[in-house]
């Protein structure tokens, strides 16, 4: 089979969560176990560090795996939902798997896929753990999927957790309170391994307290978020707590959070990995400075086109958003154009209770079944006192927007991981 092949067998054969929800959802290891048991446990191979969070926990990976890889280690990096190419999921020192190894991978367990019949996210995880083991990387980051207890990739011994934050999402998966969702993040802090918490609140304090002392985990938290100093050409700088500047390659309010808990979890492993001592003041610098050139991150606070200004974001809940609308405000614009879509599990009244009420509005859905029709997301978002017209496509919304825009105005584009990956599809084409 080719390659493009092998994909439409994955995405055919095997439930996607990220396509069509809570159908595809597997929660447990059984499977996870079976599979692993049969490739030989590829994941007790290779050193780890375990990344779960409602937000952020994609950053805070790719910011890990851009300074591992700035110190020498050969890097591994596991993260979802791609954006554009199925590749962007495993990635060893910033480059996609090889396309030849996805290939010989599901060819040569597809008999194994049959028998197990896991979902897409459990062959995709046992993929990339083979991969890792194959190609001997010193160390893998490795994103947790949905939660933390239950989800596939919580079979690894890490020799780091983190968890970045916790806010609403998932909450039919996960629970309805702060309380329940951090107790389903706590669920990666494992025996004697150290944890770091980014940000932690009343409701979610305890359970990290008591769950790291039932393990006997060592817990650190970052002392303050980063503080914003301004920009470098297109790089942030941000300072800490002692007073050192550091030159960040993301954008964004919330990256101030996301970059506290990548310091915070490199400090730590210094001290507490043998590899630690091979991760320099320089390799830190670096790859904070030149995080999406060495990872390949993309979709955060992206600017994408000037005059308009063309921002790309991923966020997608109340938390999230509520970073994106106070990032908005901050920008100097004539007008302000959204387009934005979202799928049909979030909790959309409280996202679009968020949005300004001044923007002019192109309502759309991404390619995908879990996607909220465009027309429906209009209807909700009257109710919200926003205003504009419905498009079918991310396409047909943002060259309507485009049409609209003036030099001095400011174009976003979100809402949804998918819609963002519909947009970078358009765009990246048309570079």
């Amino acid at each position: 089979m080719t390659y493009d092949q092998i994909i439409a067998y994955l995405y055919s054969r095997l439930p996607v969560f990220h396509q069509i929800g809570a159908a595809a959802y597997k929660p447990g290891l059984d499977n996870t176990i079976r599979l692993m048991e049969a490739l030989g446990n590829p994941h007790l191979k290779f050193r780890s560090v375990h990344v779960a969070g409602t937000n952020g926990k994609g950053s805070v990976s790719h910011l890990l795996a851009a300074v591992f890889q700035s110190a020498g280690l050969k890097t591994g990096l596991y993260t979802s939902p791609h954006l554009v190419d199925f590749g962007e999921r495993i990635r060893t020192n910033g480059a996609m798997i090889d396309r030849s190894y996805v290939i010989d991978f599901v060819e040569k367990n597809i008999s194994l896929f049959d028998e197990i019949q896991p979902s897409f996210f459990e062959a995709t995880m046992a993929m990339a753990f083979s991969y890792f083991a194959e190609c001997k990387v010193d160390i893998a980051v490795v994103e947790v999927g949905l939660g933390g207890r239950l989800d596939s990739t919580n079979i690894i011994a890490p020799e780091l957790s983190v968890i970045t934050n916790i806010s609403f999402d998932h909450v039919g998966f996960l629970g309805d309170t702060l309380e329940k969702i951090a107790a389903e993040k706590a669920g990666i802090i494992k025996p004697e391994t150290p944890v770091v918490i980014g940000e932690w609140s009343a409701q979610t304090r305890p359970v990290f307290e008591q769950k790291a002392t039932a393990m006997s985990a060592p817990l650190f938290v970052p002392d303050a978020p980063m503080t914003f100093c301004g920009y470098d050409g297109s790089k942030m700088l941000c300072t800490n707590t002692a007073g050192k500047t550091y030159k960040v390659g993301l954008a964004g309010d919330y990256q101030l959070y996301n970059v506290a808990t990548a310091l915070k979890t490199i400090e730590v492993f210094q001290k507490l990995s043998s590899l630690g001592s091979r991760v320099t003041g320089q390799a830190i610098s670096t790859g904070l400075e030149m995080v999406t050139e060495l990872t390949g991150l993309r979709g955060r606070w992206e600017i994408v086109g000037q005059q308009p200004l063309v921002i790309a974001d991923t966020g997608h809940n109340v938390a999230g958003i509520s970073y994106v609308t106070e990032q908005l405000k901050r920008q100097n614009y004539d007008k302000l154009h959204i387009v934005i879509g979202m799928v049909n599990d979030k909790d959309i009244s409280h996202v679009l209770e968020l949005l300004p009420a001044n923007a002019a509005y192109y309502f759309t859905q991404a390619g995908v079944a879990r996607a909220l029709p465009a027309q429906t997301l209009k209807t909700l978002a009257a109710e919200s006192g926003l205003q504009g017209v419905a498009y079918t496509s991310v396409i047909e919304a943002y060259n309507a927007a485009k049409m609209q825009a003036t030099q001095n105005d400011v174009i976003f584009v979100g809402g949804s991981n998918f819609v963002v990956g519909d947009f970078f599809n358009i765009i990246d084409k048309v570079v």
